[in-house]
């Protein structure tokens, strides 16, 4: 027996005819909109930003819409995963991610040096780091923006 299938014209061109439909990601975005940002969401975002749990303020750091004044505060979390998440956040405001720059945690540095919004001198300072993880992680960065 033969795994070697043979379609006849009529079912390739059926085929054809019934292959998925391919969509842009702009597509699909608009397809499952999130809602809304509300002031309850943001109330509830600054409930969970103190709670006793670090990975709950960790999702609190990584949201988007977290106001500026509360990134400001977990920035300055005692659990090193809280401030590593809001390193990463794209969203936060520049005063908060250099202050971050002299965070003691090579793994928060490490996470802003990684971060898109950082300005310039952040950066800078970052490539002088003590660490080599983290001039390595400036390195390997700013490679891509030659690329």
């Amino acid at each position: 027996m033969s795994c070697i299938r043979f379609n006849t014209p009529a079912q390739r061109q059926a085929m054809r005819d019934h292959r998925p439909v391919m969509l842009t990601s702009d597509q699909v975005a608009s397809l499952h909109s999130a809602p809304p940002v509300t002031a309850s969401k943001i109330a509830r975002l600054r409930t969970l930003a103190v709670h006793t749990n670090p990975k709950i303020r960790e999702s609190v750091a990584s949201s988007p819409h977290a106001p500026d004044d509360l990134l400001a505060t977990l920035a300055r979390d005692a659990d090193e995963g809280v401030r590593s998440c809001v390193a990463r956040n794209e969203g936060a405001p520049c005063d908060v991610l250099r202050g971050l720059a002299a965070d003691p945690s090579e793994r928060v540095r490490g996470f802003l040096a990684l971060n898109f919004s950082v300005p310039a001198d952040v950066m800078n300072t970052l490539a002088a780091d003590d660490s080599d993880v983290v001039r390595g992680l400036v390195g390997w960065k700013s490679s891509l923006a030659r690329a």
